[in-house]
């Protein structure tokens, strides 16, 4: 049943493309995200859904959709400039030939559609409609997550998101990341979304889907969930009215929320403090020391999965005993080939020094257009008061995204480069229409009789 009803599902969406070019590119967003192949048994795991979305999707753009307004950007090069950079460490710098293709086979797709995806952003109706689907996407793993939370606690590497396949939005840490970046877009479209016009139903879904993205990092134990948590609490201070009120509410919160965490989430937070102790952290740490020591001699990375060749050697400390009678005991632990769990050390890494100044650029200019959105349409009295928000929104989110890649390797996860999508769109869009407003200003005026005053 799972299978027909997904198989059902993508044709309805395949079908209403053919009419309206735009609902291919919003198929190919849900099947970036939610990857239903992985949620069924043995139909739609043998179809190239993928393949055959995105190449509909481009050409539905090319022979029907309106391209007038379709803008080329400076981001757009630079992303197409990083999947070339990919290209050419893959096939001729790689150290790992045959795991970097792997890799590579899902990379670039998301790279070259995020250079497509802004193309066919040229209307406000089309930016709400790919960030509403990247939510509904999301809280299609979200809510099951959040409601598996509630009723059993989770615990790490034992919530079960539909899937047994620990990859993608379905490993944990990467999940809470992306669960807790979404909630500036979530409560944006409970403001000012258009296509589900803000009213109590659609706030008290907002708000419940806020909900369940807080849960997923207890819900997974993730530790990267509940730093992105605590940046989050302090961007919405540039938003809040009353900000001494908004403290003292999460204050109040926190105080209420931490006795009824589940012993499994507050164990595992505990070890932020102790992380010497700690296998996951300790080996994190000499994993990103190993990486500076290896481009030290590489500056260009080794290409795709890269850390396969690492190999460490750290040390545990361990403290046994009272408070007041303790032993410290210290031993020496190895590993091999472990992941960079940093899209920082994962971009320097596989793609060198090179790769990483790009990724960085990239994510860098959209945080700063973001910020100048921001300020220039900030006033409420603004037609176009909506797109600022929106860019704070998506300034965030982003914020969040790298705060949480910070521990986690998610340097090219679609989800990031669908973000970066709508924030280009979004300024072309803006931009345009400011133009359009200066042109129309200057021709009224030019229509005036000569000494009187455009009012």
């Amino acid at each position: 049943m799972r299978d027909l009803f997904l198989i059902g599902f993508l044709f309805s969406l395949f079908a209403m493309g053919l009419r309206r070019p735009f609902l291919l590119v919003l198929a190919y967003i849900y099947i970036d995200i939610v990857s239903p192949q992985r949620l069924t048994y043995y139909l739609l795991n043998a179809v190239p859904i993928s393949l055959i979305a995105v190449v509909s999707a481009v050409m539905a753009w090319v022979l029907v959709d309106d391209k007038r307004d379709s803008r080329f950007t400076v981001r757009q090069g630079a992303i197409l400039m990083l999947l070339i950079y990919c290209g050419l460490t893959t096939f001729f710098g790689a150290d790992f030939p045959t795991e970097a293709l792997q890799k590579w086979d899902w990379v670039w797709k998301a790279l070259a559609f995020a250079v497509f995806l802004p193309l066919t952003l040229r209307t406000r109706l089309r930016i709400e409609a790919l960030l509403l689907f990247m939510i509904l996407s999301l809280a299609s793993i979200v809510i099951v997550g959040g409601i598996k939370t509630l009723f059993s606690g989770g615990g790490y590497g034992e919530l079960n998101l539909m899937v047994t396949n620990n990859t993608g939005l379905y490993e944990g840490s990467i999940i809470s990341a992306v669960a807790i970046s979404a909630i500036p877009v979530i409560l944006w479209l409970a403001s000012h979304g258009t296509i589900f016009p803000p009213d109590w139903r659609v706030r008290v879904f907002s708000y419940a889907l806020v909900f369940a993205c807080l849960l997923i990092p207890i819900g997974t134990s993730a530790r990267t969930g509940l730093l992105c948590i605590g940046l989050l609490g302090i961007l919405m201070l540039r938003d809040v009215k009353r900000r001494f009120l908004y403290i003292g509410m999460v204050a109040v919160a926190g105080l209420i929320a931490v006795p009824l965490l589940p012993s499994s989430y507050t164990q595992r937070m505990d070890t932020i403090r102790t992380y010497q102790g700690d296998e996951s952290a300790s080996t994190r740490l000499a994993v990103w020391k190993w990486t500076l020591d290896y481009v030290g001699s590489h500056p260009f990375g080794g290409g795709f999965n890269a850390y396969l060749q690492n190999s460490l050697s750290f040390e545990l400390t361990s403290v046994e005993g009272s408070a007041h009678d303790s032993t410290i005991e210290r031993r020496k632990a190895t590993d091999r080939g472990r992941a960079y769990h940093s899209s920082y050390f994962e971009m320097l890494g596989e793609q060198g020094w090179p790769g990483l100044i790009l990724w960085l650029g990239i994510n860098l200019a959209g945080l700063l257009r973001m910020e100048a959105l921001r300020r220039r349409y900030r006033a409420v009295d603004d037609p176009l008061h909506w797109g600022g928000t929106l860019a704070g929104a998506l300034q965030h989110a982003q914020l969040i995204y790298l705060l949480g890649g910070a521990f986690v390797g998610i340097a090219f996860n679609p989800f990031l480069f669908q973000l970066m999508a709508a924030q280009i769109g979004l300024d072309t869009y803006l931009s345009r229409r400011t133009r359009e407003a200066r042109t129309r200003q200057m021709q009224r005026r030019a229509d005036l009789p000569r000494g009187a005053k455009a009012v």
